[in-house]
């Protein structure tokens, strides 16, 4: 399939070539939802602690006799009925990660590609339209207004430090190079921006 580009200014750019088994699938709902959840529950820290009452320092003395005072029998300060006691079903740490196989994680990449194209929401732009001849965010923030974008993913073939430093001062910019792209970044943005070359080593990549 052809995808159209966009040159500097805004103006067309020709096409591009784009393989149909990337870019032309069918947006698979499912899929994608199980996928995200699983990469953000991945991300989760999962260091949560809690002490049980054998943690709790303290504790081992009766701290009255059994009986005689008239007040309630305690074995221990460190009760979970007391202030200060350990917990009766404590948080450990744990991990919330789930198994999600690569063929799976390459279909829904695949497949969030080809619901951008079917929304009109993938942008593919010249090299020189996200060439800048200094790190300045004023002249990125001028090229993505002529393009219309201010809520975007920016997709690169490679690392360009000029183009990072620029979007670190936008909000809702987000700049990644084509190998290091993930589900939720395509999802989190209104539209995602990529270079021809950078549509090339996605392609090469999730052929």
């Amino acid at each position: 399939m052809e995808l159209q580009v966009i040159g500097v200014g805004g103006a067309s750019g020709g096409a591009v070539e784009a393989p149909d088994a990337v870019f032309g699938g069918r947006f698979n709902e499912a899929l994608v939802h199980q996928v995200v959840v699983a990469y953000l529950a991945g991300a989760r820290a999962g260091t949560k602690a809690q002490k049980t009452r054998a943690e709790v320092r303290g504790g081992g003395r009766k701290p009255w006799r059994q009986k005689g005072t008239g007040r309630a029998r305690h074995g221990s300060i460190r009760s979970p009925l007391w202030r200060g006691g350990g917990k009766v079903f404590a948080a450990k740490p744990r991990s919330f990660a789930q198994k999600v196989n690569k063929k799976m994680y390459r279909a829904a990449l695949r497949s969030i590609l080809a619901g951008l194209v079917e929304q009109d929401r993938l942008v593919v732009v010249e090299d020189g339209a996200l060439a800048l001849e200094a790190p300045k965010t004023k002249l990125l923030a001028a090229r993505l207004g002529e393009l219309g974008v201010s809520d975007g993913l920016l997709v690169t073939e490679g690392f360009d430090e000029r183009l990072y430093l620029a979007a670190r001062n936008l909000p809702r910019i987000e700049v990644r190079e084509a190998a290091d792209l993930d589900p939720v970044a395509l999802i989190a943005h209104e539209k995602v921006v990529a270079t021809p070359g950078a549509v090339a080593r996605i392609g090469e990549w999730l052929s």
